[in-house]
């Protein structure tokens, strides 16, 4: 928007981590004291701006965790909790292009997520207890409607494309537990149907995810047993009805390097509901 403007959501993303991974592929349960991590994630977004370059943008999120891990013999103990994460506040550029198609964000992580829990190891904790600097940027564009005899377009309508990145980087700890380095990209396509029916816009999406985490480090860090490469696929869509637009996307790994023994999830399911004012 020229002038003031913004959007408010709330988004639910759930993962239940069981499948104990070492390198590139999964390995016996045997080698993992930890047996299960299943997490749901409420997170409140807000996003505002100011005018068509300067934005600001805050999330709080809220964490339902459950913990499975060894216990004496061959007892597994069971732990669960909830409480509030690690609040996240970026401030956003768009003014690089006339068509807002090119930004720049940069902001904080702040250590207010619980990090304290007794019965949650520190790499399994709802909170880092770490302060990390953000720094992140996105693309978006429209693929041209032809090469040579090669038509890209439906229906008279182009297909779009986003590329985005971030990289998060712990500065500032408590305890002895530093979370690795973290860099996170995104490449993505969708097409946008416009008007059908009582919709506003109906844009099916596919998205490629990779991430590169670096290793925990500290006493209370498992060093060897944390860090990762991974590539995901998610397929999704957007639907918008007046000023609410529901987004939804499963994402599958196509590609996962563990450090050590580490349990991830078959998939990993992401919702969002968002309002624009």
């Amino acid at each position: 928007p020229s002038g003031g403007g913004g959007t408010v959501w709330l988004e639910y993303d759930f993962m239940n981590q069981y499948i104990n991974w070492h390198a590139t592929g999964p390995s016996s349960g045997i080698n993992n004291s930890d047996k299960q991590i299943k997490t749901h994630f409420l997170t409140a977004g807000g996003q505002y701006m100011f005018n068509r370059s300067f934005g600001l943008m805050v999330t709080v999120p809220y964490t339902i965790r459950t913990f499975r891990t060894q216990g004496n013999g061959d007892d597994i103990n069971q732990y669960n909790h909830a409480n509030f994460g690690d609040v996240r506040i970026w401030g956003m550029y768009t003014g690089l292009q006339e068509d807002m198609s090119l930004g720049l964000l940069a902001g904080f992580k702040l250590a207010t997520g619980d990090h304290t829990y007794n019965d949650f190891d520190r790499d399994t904790s709802i909170g880092t207890g770490s302060t990390d600097l953000l720094i992140g940027a996105y693309k978006l564009g429209t693929f041209p409607s032809r090469i040579g005899k090669l038509n890209l377009t439906f229906r008279d309508r182009p297909f779009n494309w986003f590329v985005q990145a971030q990289y998060e980087y712990p500065f500032a700890s408590t305890g002895n537990y530093t979370p690795g380095k973290e860099f996170d990209g995104a490449l993505g396509i969708y097409y946008n149907f416009g008007q059908v029916g009582p919709l506003k816009e109906l844009a099916p999406m596919f998205t490629v995810l990779g991430s590169n985490r670096t290793h925990d480090l500290g006493i209370e860090a498992n060093t060897p047993n944390s860090g990762y490469d991974r590539l995901l696929l998610a397929p999704g869509g957007e639907i918008r009805l007046w000023l609410l637009r529901f987004y939804a996307d499963v994402e599958f790994p196509a590609f996962v390097y563990a450090n050590g023994n580490q349990l991830v999830a078959p998939y990993m399911v992401k919702t969002i509901l968002s309002y624009d004012f």
